[in-house]
């Protein structure tokens, strides 16, 4: 009987935990969004209109988003985004920052970032015998290469559970492993902390 109600109970929890976990860390999302966007908005609402209701901000913000997209994508709208782009990397803090986090929303939530990947890859890290996937994302620079007197390539070692960030390392390209896996198999074994194995 003990037996049955922990297969049970360890049955239910694989079903309920993940589930559960998603919904809370959503409507955590969308509450911070509310909380961010209804400090502008929500005086403006009332002062201008007279009401306000729970999400209108971010409808509000949804809208934005989408316009400036819409402005970023012709030729004008682009060249004054590069130019202020251009701007703000010259501030002390911005130039630090800025770049960063641009690269991480590029990596969430665009394609076109993992299709830079070359491929999943195994290399010999952090020493002989010990292995660590990675992503191959390029040749190395043939100034690199010169200078190392070595044929290398770079390749991306994705952090543990949160593969957005990572460390380049660059590796002789006789030392690099292809594995037949697709970059999703890869991500899922990197969030999952190696639990989830490739399917191949």
């Amino acid at each position: 009987m003990f037996k049955n109600l922990r297969k049970y109970f360890i049955s239910g929890l694989i079903v309920f935990a993940p589930l559960t976990i998603t919904v809370y860390l959503f409507f955590v999302l969308i509450n911070s969004v509310e909380r961010f966007f209804s400090q502008v908005f929500h005086p403006l609402f009332y002062k201008s209109l007279g009401f306000y209701f729970y999400g209108l901000s971010i409808v509000v913000g949804l809208y934005i988003i989408i316009l400036i997209g819409f402005l970023v994508t012709n030729i004008l709208g682009r060249k004054t985004y590069e130019f202020f782009e251009r701007l703000l990397l010259r501030l002390p803090f911005f130039k630090q920052v800025y770049p960063a986090l641009k690269e991480m929303v590029l990596f969430l939530f665009t394609e076109d970032r993992t299709k830079q990947f070359k491929g999943v890859v195994l290399v010999e890290y952090p020493r002989k015998g010990i292995y660590s996937m990675g992503f191959l994302m390029n040749d190395s620079s043939p100034h690199i290469c010169e200078k190392a007197k070595e044929d290398l390539c770079n390749v991306l070692i994705p952090s543990v559970p949160n593969p957005v960030t990572g460390f380049v390392i660059l590796i002789p390209k006789k030392d690099v492993i292809f594995v037949d896996i697709t970059i999703e198999e890869a991500f899922k074994l990197f969030v999952s902390g190696g639990v989830v194995n490739p399917s191949k």
